[in-house]
């Protein structure tokens, strides 16, 4: 299931498009409050963002908090009486909508641009510097030479590398990779991570950064 998190009134039109998103199989979690996006974003880990354009000018400055540390797909929720004052705004979002919308449009939008980023991000072969993962064959190289991973190993590290420089805490981790139905703490986790940087990182190499009180990220080059 797909996690959306969406910057918003908490009205009765948007409850009702939110139930209408859940039934087509969106996880959409609805909040009002665009302060400490970066801590929600860590949290929730979500894979799209939409955001309700009210005309205020801090609206306009969500899309590249979001996507600083090169996070989620961003499209804008517009009020038709503020198109007239919208122009240029809209650049650094990837696609905007009229409100109020149509769901079954929304959710068209929003699929075009999940499918999108996952084939970027799911390339034949992918990697940092001298680490390689060949995802036909499941196999993962450093420096030309093989990297023996467990199956769980294999998948935290292609999630990492994948979203490289974006910010997960614990939590998401555990969700991403482990599944939603897991019930195992945060130290599997560590664990995990301790396991993989003795098997990827040396003096040469150093992949995985801890970002202290929230989590973990993969470096971006």
């Amino acid at each position: 299931m797909f996690n959306i998190l969406w910057i918003g009134e908490e009205n009765e039109a948007n409850l009702e498009l939110r139930s209408r998103l859940a039934e087509s199989g969106f996880a959409c979690s609805l909040t009002g409050d665009g302060e400490e996006l970066a801590a929600q974003i860590a949290a929730q880990s979500p894979d799209l963002v939409l955001v309700e354009a009210t005309g205020h000018p801090r609206v306009w400055k969500l899309p590249e908090q979001i996507k600083q540390d090169k996070g989620p797909p961003v499209i804008a929720l517009v009020q038709r009486e503020l198109l007239d004052n919208v122009d240029g705004h809209l650049n650094d979002f990837d696609d905007f909508i009229i409100q109020p919308c149509n769901p079954r449009e929304l959710e068209l939008r929003i699929r075009r641009l999940l499918h999108e980023t996952s084939h970027a991000a799911n390339g034949e072969t992918i990697g940092c510097g001298d680490l390689a993962i060949d995802m036909a064959r499941c196999k993962v190289t450093l420096d030309r030479k093989p990297i023996e991973l467990t199956f769980r190993e294999y998948e935290l590290l292609k999630f990492l590398v994948s979203n490289k420089g974006r910010v997960y805490t614990r939590e998401a981790l555990l969700n991403k990779v482990w599944g939603y139905d897991y019930y195992g703490g945060d130290r599997t986790v560590d664990v995990h991570i301790r396991r993989l940087r003795s098997k990827i990182e040396d003096s040469k190499h150093g992949f995985i950064e801890t970002v202290r009180n929230i989590g973990y990220r993969f470096k971006d080059g």
